[in-house]
């Protein structure tokens, strides 16, 4: 079900299998329960089908083994604090979606950019 899935989304034969050889273990995720919801999730912040594919090409597993609760959206509410909107937010997943999971939150993600506010920038600046 969830290649089927995979390619009614509209990622390619060639793409589906690229995505499960590097990434295996990310593909034992249940469908309904994960994968499903958070692409329903990332369309509400306002991503169109096109970048959804886009963003699931060189991240398969924001969709596969991103938790919502745990990761996605902790990090959206950060990415929001530092005055990001919905769209911005889109955009910033679409342009670096490994940033929603592969960094921790509180080790990697927060002290640099508190590091790049010592420098004098401004949370527009480091949103950028």
């Amino acid at each position: 079900p969830f290649l089927t899935w995979l390619s009614e989304l509209g990622l390619t034969e060639l793409e589906v299998r690229k995505a499960i050889t590097s990434h295996p273990q990310a593909f034992r995720c249940r469908l309904e329960e994960n994968s499903k919801p958070v692409v329903l999730w990332l369309k509400g912040l306002g991503m169109d089908n096109s970048q959804l594919l886009k963003t699931i090409r060189k991240f398969p597993q924001l969709i596969s083994s991103c938790s919502l609760e745990d990761n996605l959206k902790p990090r959206v509410q950060w990415l929001k604090s530092l005055g990001l909107d919905d769209s911005q937010v889109a955009k910033t997943i679409m342009k670096h979606p490994h940033l929603m999971g592969s960094y921790s939150l509180e080790e990697n993600l927060k002290p640099r950019v508190q590091w790049l506010k010592s420098l004098g920038l401004d949370d527009s600046q480091v949103a950028k």
